[in-house]
C-alpha cells in the first residue's frame, strides 16, 4: 500500500503544477495583451494630440490672416422656464 500512495501524490501533485503553470501562462498572455492595448492607446492618444494641434495653429494663421472672415459669437443662453 506504500508503493501506490507516492505515485498518487505525484500525480496529484503533476496535475497541480500543470493547472498552475497553465494559469501562469494564462495571466501572463493577459498581462502581455494589456501592454499592448495600453501602448496602442498611449500611441492614437498621442497622434490624435498632434493633430489636434496641428489643426489649432492653422486655424490660429487662418484667423490671423483673415481677421474679417471670423464673426463674434454671442454665447448660447440656456432658456428659462
Amino acid at each position: 500500500m506504500s508503493k501506490s500512495s507516492p505515485s498518487r501524490m505525484s500525480a496529484a501533485r503533476r496535475n497541480a503544477e500543470t493547472i498552475l503553470t497553465q494559469s501562469r501562462k494564462r495571466q501572463e498572455s493577459f498581462k502581455l495583451e494589456q501592454k499592448i492595448a495600453t501602448d496602442a492607446m498611449a500611441e492614437k492618444t498621442a497622434r490624435l494630440r498632434e493633430l489636434r494641434l496641428a489643426k489649432e495653429a492653422a486655424d490660429k494663421e487662418a484667423e490671423a490672416a483673415n481677421p474679417s472672415a471670423t464673426k463674434a459669437r454671442k454665447p448660447r443662453r440656456s432658456k428659462q422656464t
